[in-house]
């Protein structure tokens, strides 16, 4: 992380076009600086903490990170696709029917876990955004998705899905909308 950093501010200084920065560009790049390490910290500190998250009918989904992923309680010896989204992103709603078809597939050995990334949204309008949809996989609601996207790595962009081995050990991630032929394969290689 400190070769990074000072590797930032090299290229920074060296790209700037100013021979000399001022004392309060320097002192808000500090505390840029301090900020990410701090962020480092949260984010090491989130990988290490159990979250419980709840689907929209109150199911509650206890999740525990482990060396290489997650253990997802009450899906032991099943391939999970933990899915972040949210109800406005046309990319995620087009991905509803692949991953519809791909739950309906691997019913047995597969689970989907979509994690809603929206704040100050009920269980009733997500249980009428799955009818409205025909969505036969699990979401996600609550203040614990968002630290579930921060223990995961940070979400910069949705639809972001990782898969989960059978024991909860991360296989691989597709960002954006992905052709279901692409999951299946990988689903395949780990079931």
């Amino acid at each position: 992380l400190s070769i990074f950093v000072s590797c930032s501010i090299l290229f920074f200084n060296g790209c700037s076009s100013e021979k000399k920065k001022s004392n309060e560009d320097q002192i808000k790049l500090k505390n840029e600086i301090n900020e990410s390490k701090s962020d480092v910290k949260t984010k090491e500190e989130s990988k290490t903490t159990n979250i419980t998250l709840q689907d929209a009918n109150g199911k509650i989904i206890p999740i525990t990170p482990i060396e290489k992923g997650y253990k997802f309680e009450g899906f032991e010896n099943k391939v999970v696709l933990v899915v972040f989204f949210t109800t406005w992103c046309p990319p995620c709603k087009a991905e509803i029917p692949h991953l519809n078809s791909l739950q309906e597939k691997y019913k047995d050995n597969f689970v989907i876990i979509s994690v809603l990334l929206e704040e100050n949204k009920s269980n009733e309008e997500i249980q009428s955004f799955m009818k409205y949809n025909h969505i036969k996989y699990i979401i996600t609601n609550g203040a614990e998705n968002f630290k579930f996207a921060q223990s995961a790595g940070g979400v910069k962009s949705i639809p972001l899905m990782f898969l989960y081995d059978k024991n909860g050990n991360y296989s691989t991630h597709y960002v954006g909308a992905i052709p279901e032929e692409m999951i299946d394969a990988d689903i395949k290689k780990v079931l």
